[in-house]
């Protein structure tokens, strides 16, 4: 089997529903950050070999295309959407690495993008001849409408389990806020409408976090708008790429060394990325103190508490640039967002090491990227 490496990782800034970005649509979005991960690498537009993209809330169709005409793609170049909800942006990159490493590509476009903004509305066509047309707000995960749950009373649910207080998922809210705002400037953002950060993070204290509405659970263990992501929209690409390109970049690539995707229960979708992660670390036979960075979705406060916690992670280790709480979760680009920035926190690095991006979904659907940093970046 080849080897696949990241070679190129660009995003937006991640700007909340109705910001910024609203008036785009979602290949609007996505066309930057394409354009200028290959202008990075001083990579021709036609050597790409095909786009995959995560997606979803875009109705239909297929904005990988979209997007990769847009970017100037050469028509030639095939595009492929991918919903996974969550996990969408990450399973992209999964799959390119798959594609690269099986011999069927030496160049490829991997990512997500999510326009909450322009994202359709939804009305579902009456059953008969009498019944009238029926908005909903998402689709099912799974068939069984009891082990389909909402994901804020999910996480809600997650807090009461597993005894996660309130007070507790703030405080991580509070710190994640607190490092996205000290974490020092980076050029993984493709600037867009004049927006150069991610525009929602800010002071946090415990006292605003108290004062914010419940949206799920019980006093000890609620949920609160604290600590669940806002709604957002964003873009983020990396360019996945065989040995035979790589060892022509001017600065050593980062390699793919190992990528696992699992299923979990669906009524406790939040704990889907344990498996993944479990399983990624067991096929490379190395445990989690082998990790020099870690990414983890913070969709909710409690779900990334969770898997840290349960995975045995150092807290130190993970999110040092702040998390989702503190930037936003456009669905299908937050997997994406999660490798754009271990790669750029792993090439800022003078030193061999691992770093792990892992992500949940609705329905118990987990996901997670190992890539290696060997330490020099300029050999």
């Amino acid at each position: 089997m080849s080897r696949a490496f990241l070679i190129a990782a660009r995003r937006l800034a991640v700007v909340p529903r109705g910001g910024a970005f609203a008036r785009f649509e979602a290949h609007e979005l996505a066309a930057g950050p394409i354009r200028a991960a290959l202008d990075d690498v001083g990579l021709a537009a036609a050597g790409v070999d095909e786009v995959i993209l995560g997606n979803a809330l875009y109705g239909g169709g297929n904005p990988a295309r979209l997007a990769a005409l847009a970017a100037g793609l050469p028509e030639t170049v095939p595009a492929m959407t991918l919903d996974t909800q969550c996990c969408a942006g990450l399973d992209a990159i999964l799959a390119a690495a798959a594609r690269v490493r099986a011999g069927e590509a030496d160049l490829i476009v991997a990512g997500g993008v999510e326009s909450y903004s322009r994202a359709p509305m939804r009305i579902r066509p009456a059953k008969g001849h009498d019944g009238q047309p029926r908005p909903y707000d998402r689709p099912p995960f799974t068939p069984w409408p009891d082990r389909d749950p909402d994901m804020i009373p999910a996480a809600a649910a997650l807090a009461g389990e597993f005894g996660i207080r309130r007070a507790d998922q703030e405080a991580f809210a509070v710190a994640s806020h607190a490092k996205a705002l000290s974490a020092p400037p980076s050029d993984e953002i493709v600037p867009l409408a004049g927006v150069t950060r991610d525009a929602f993070a800010r002071a946090l204290s415990p006292a605003l976090c108290q004062r914010l509405p419940v949206l799920a659970g019980d006093r000890e263990h609620a949920v609160t708008a604290a600590t669940v992501a806002i709604e957002a929209d964003s873009a983020a690409v990396v360019l996945v790429a065989s040995a035979s390109i790589a060892q022509h970049m001017d600065r050593t690539a980062l390699e793919i060394v190992g990528t696992a995707r699992v299923g979990g229960d669906p009524g406790r979708p939040g704990l889907a990325l344990i498996p993944a992660v479990r399983r990624l670390l067991d096929r490379q036979e190395m445990n989690v103190s082998g990790l020099w960075r870690a990414e983890i979705m913070e969709a909710f406060a409690v779900q990334a508490m969770a898997g840290i916690a349960a995975l045995g992670l150092d807290p130190a280790l993970v999110n040092r640039g702040g998390g989702a709480l503190a930037r936003g979760h456009p669905i299908g680009a937050s997997g994406a967002i999660l490798a754009v920035r271990l790669w750029h926190d792993l090439m800022r690095s003078k030193q061999d090491g691992f770093g792990l991006a892992a992500i949940a979904a609705a329905g118990g659907l987990g996901s997670a990227l190992l890539l290696r940093s060997p330490g020099d970046h300029h050999g």
